[in-house]
């Protein structure tokens, strides 16, 4: 078998269980194609682990196992399937359910997504090791799953880091319809799995979605950022007085108003407004409108280090704008979904915001992505969604 040597002192990550080989860690590397299964070694010849090659990209190796004698083959694939699934079991029952199955490196299988919509799989293959064994997923899928149709949405920018190119289509089963209907916390939704964000649906903000609808009871909501309306819904469901939605897509706006029909829910009460956050929050600055709740769910402000400072720019600025708008005793639902932004600084962001903003306010809980989004503890990068709940004092 291939082997990859790593330079002195590279192999105390390994040693921790972190999955990641970075290119800049190897003394020596095989010569062999992508994706094949290579044995790791320190510079003194211990073998460290297994791991798949993708010599394009930064991070060159995706550790498979840190078991000597485990075999990288069919077996493997199913066992690793089958456990991540039975810890999903609740969520596989129930029939119109949607969950993520697969967290890649957090269900110690690095690169590979799969999430379950209806009797739907959608599977996103992120890196080289996962598309060198994409038939043998499949093929366990279809033996632990025999029921459910398998649709790719291998269409994502990390692939090309990885010397892949994007993917789409029918892997096993049916042709997917336009639109899925979910049942989420007796909430309904439509999910587009071949055009929409993701592999459709923001997933990992169910328990958030919750959490909104059990606190937002006779208030005046804004839901920011509001893709296909979800926070909105769940707040229109917890009996808000008022919903306004606010996006720049006019698709995500038109699957948001087949929401309020879907959930039967007066549409007199939920406003959707096609329009950039920054420019609706200043306008509501400037005309005094007020609001008691108000949802900050931007997309990720920094995919690379180098773009975290003027991340941090945008995450004060929005939340110093939203701030403002709120009522007395208003609660703020803000979020940052970059991985780079560590918690710490994210709370410090929002404390500058509201320090500039002239408002005085309270932490009073928390948030994360719901518990079928694991992170495995050796591998901390796999918990990139956070969240502060905040009242104005």
């Amino acid at each position: 078998m291939y082997a990859i040597t790593l330079k002195p002192g590279r192999e105390k990550s390994l040693l921790r269980k972190h999955p990641w080989i970075f290119s800049g860690a190897i003394a020596s590397a095989p010569t062999c194609l992508p994706g094949e299964i290579v044995n790791v070694f320190s510079a003194d010849g211990q073998w460290l682990a297994r791991a798949a090659w993708s010599p394009e990209s930064q991070i060159a190796g995706r550790v498979w196992s840190f078991n000597y004698n485990e075999q990288i083959d069919a077996n493997f694939f199913q066992r690793r399937l089958d456990n991540a699934f039975a810890l999903r079991a609740e969520f596989l029952e129930q029939p119109e359910n949607a969950c993520r199955l697969v967290n890649a490196e957090s269900d110690l299988l690095p690169g590979l997504i799969i999430d379950r919509y209806s009797n739907f799989l959608v599977c996103q293959f992120l890196s080289m090791g996962v598309e060198a064994h994409r038939n043998t997923i499949i093929h366990a899928l279809q033996y632990l799953l025999p029921h459910f149709s398998i649709y790719d949405r291998s269409d994502v920018d990390v692939r090309a880091k990885e010397g892949l190119e994007n993917r789409t289509g029918v892997l096993a089963g049916q042709v997917p319809p336009d639109l899925i209907e979910i049942d989420e916390n007796n909430c309904r939704f439509f999910v587009d799995i071949k055009q929409g964000h993701k592999t459709g649906f923001y997933l990992d903000q169910r328990d958030n979605r919750a959490l909104l609808a059990s606190m937002c009871e006779g208030g005046e909501v804004l839901n920011l950022f509001s893709y296909t309306g979800g926070f909105g819904i769940a707040a229109a469901v917890g009996h808000a007085a008022s919903v306004t939605n606010v996006d720049s897509s006019a698709s995500a706006l038109d699957l948001a108003a087949q929401h309020i029909t879907l959930n039967n829910i007066a549409s007199r009460n939920v406003n959707n407004i096609r329009a950039d956050a920054f420019v609706f929050l200043r306008e509501c600055r400037d005309s005094g409108r007020q609001f008691d709740v108000i949802v900050l769910d931007p997309p990720k402000f920094a995919e690379s280090q180098s773009q975290l400072e003027r991340a941090a720019r945008g995450y004060k600025d929005i939340n110093l704008l939203a701030l403002k708008l709120l009522n007395p005793g208003g609660l703020l639902f803000t979020f940052s979904c970059s991985g780079l932004m560590h918690s710490d600084l994210f709370q410090k962001i929002v404390a500058d915001a509201a320090l500039d903003a002239g408002r005085d306010a309270q932490i009073i809980m928390r948030m994360s992505q719901a518990q079928d989004h694991p992170t495995l503890l050796s591998f901390p990068e796999g918990f990139y969604l956070k969240g502060l709940v905040c009242q104005v004092l």
